[in-house]
């Protein structure tokens, strides 16, 4: 009897790494989307969103918008301003960061449709690690009512 040859195993195991689905090391957690009325050109995607070893958050893209933007709403002097990132915005190791209103958010531009509360807005969120390598990140945001503040629970994506 011939014993099981061990570079076998080795091979075998190396081929199911390969082939193991990567584990997310960012996570969206209650993504939404501000209604919009007929023939509103801009709205805001808000949610929670944590990196386990941090990174940023430099790019998003959604079929909805033909241009999509990484902002903050900051005081300048005794005036609210809106203002694009366009370095991105820092996700510190493990801690939640929220893009709600009046704060962080992510601008959809230049809309080609309404968004319509109940609807589902596809977005690509796009996070590169202090080494460079880029994390894509497919979500639905749920459209929320016109009035609508931040939902409550942890769904996440």
């Amino acid at each position: 009897m011939k014993k099981p040859r061990i570079r076998h195993l080795g091979a075998a195991l190396a081929l199911a790494l390969c082939t193991w689905p990567a584990l997310a090391q960012t996570t969206v957690e209650d993504a939404w989307v501000r209604a919009t009325v007929p023939q509103q050109k801009a709205t805001g995607l808000f949610a929670r969103i944590t990196s386990a070893q941090g990174g940023r958050l430099v790019a998003a893209s959604s079929p909805l918008a033909g241009v999509v933007e990484i902002h903050e709403m900051a005081m300048d002097g005794n005036v609210m301003r809106m203002r694009a990132l366009p370095a991105g915005l820092a996700l510190p190791a493990g801690k939640a960061v929220k893009l709600e209103p009046g704060g962080y958010h992510v601008m959809l531009l230049d809309l080609k449709g309404q968004a319509r509360d109940g609807d589902m807005v596809p977005v690509t969120l796009v996070v590169e690690d202090k080494d460079g390598r880029k994390e894509t990140l497919e979500i639905k945001a749920a459209v929320r009512p016109l009035g609508a503040a931040a939902p409550m629970g942890g769904h996440k994506h």
